[in-house]
């Protein structure tokens, strides 16, 4: 379990997926699904400000994207996680793997579409329209993450790509911040429906929070190229394997 939730904080901080390394193997252990997906959720949660705090350098003059998001990340993670609570997740889970697909082809291909499209960017003219879509787009990733969220961050760092952020290592921690909003909202609600072991959880969270910090000092020093790569590896990895679950 530590070795699996580290290299989920590894994975969680450069691309998001990490969800993907502790959930089946909690299945494998023998937990109710529902079950191992919330204690995956709290066991993970720490990693995330491994990763922030890693990232922190890259996130100057983003306090109003993260203030705007964060609360919107906020009430989407809370409303993600009660549709846990209350709905079983199989039907759900099924639209996982073409989430994850169509989130890492619009990350291949965000530079054509943005020139394609001419979708406004942050500090464009059209402040409005951009904060509309982004909004928007987070809401329903916050949804999604609150619910589930495995892949969950490539689909945000999908999205910041085409709102026109274009620096991976920012676009990472945003990303970060925004999962922590989401997380914490689902953290809370989850524990007090009594979905999660707690024992297990602590035991790695403390991986996961090594993890995160480790992924992301790594990926500001090996480059943004073969981070870009390595999140397209991931999204598809990600999207076969939850196929495979699903058979």
């Amino acid at each position: 379990m530590f070795v699996a939730a580290f290299f989920a904080g590894v994975v969680n901080s450069i691309a998001g997926g990490g969800m993907l390394l502790v959930f089946p193997m909690m299945i494998w252990l023998g937990l109710d699904p529902k079950i191992a997906n919330a204690t995956c959720t709290v066991a993970l949660w720490p990693g995330l400000f491994g990763g922030l705090f890693g990232y922190r350098r890259e996130m100057d003059d983003s306090s109003l994207i993260l203030m705007r998001l964060g609360v919107v990340s906020v009430i989407g993670g809370g409303i993600g996680a009660w549709l846990l609570i209350v709905t079983p997740s199989p039907t759900f889970a099924r639209l996982v793997p073409f989430l994850i697909f169509f989130a890492t082809i619009l990350f291949m291909l965000q530079g054509p579409v943005n020139r394609w499209v001419r979708l406004p960017s942050a500090s464009g003219d059209s402040k409005k329209a951009w904060w509309t879509i982004a909004i928007v787009v987070q809401l329903f990733s916050a949804i999604y993450g609150g619910y589930f969220g495995a892949g969950n961050g490539i689909w945000m760092l999908a999205a910041m790509g085409l709102l026109g952020l274009r620096d991976i290592h920012r676009a990472n921690g945003i990303k970060n911040f925004l999962g922590i909003c989401i997380n914490s909202v689902a953290v809370v609600a989850f524990s007090i429906s009594h979905l999660v072991l707690w024992p297990r959880s602590f035991f790695m969270a403390v991986a996961a929070l090594l993890g995160g910090y480790f992924g992301a000092r790594t990926a500001r020093r090996v480059g943004r190229v073969f981070i870009r790569r390595a999140i397209v590896v991931i999204g598809l990895v990600i999207t076969v394997a939850m196929v495979w679950r699903m058979r």
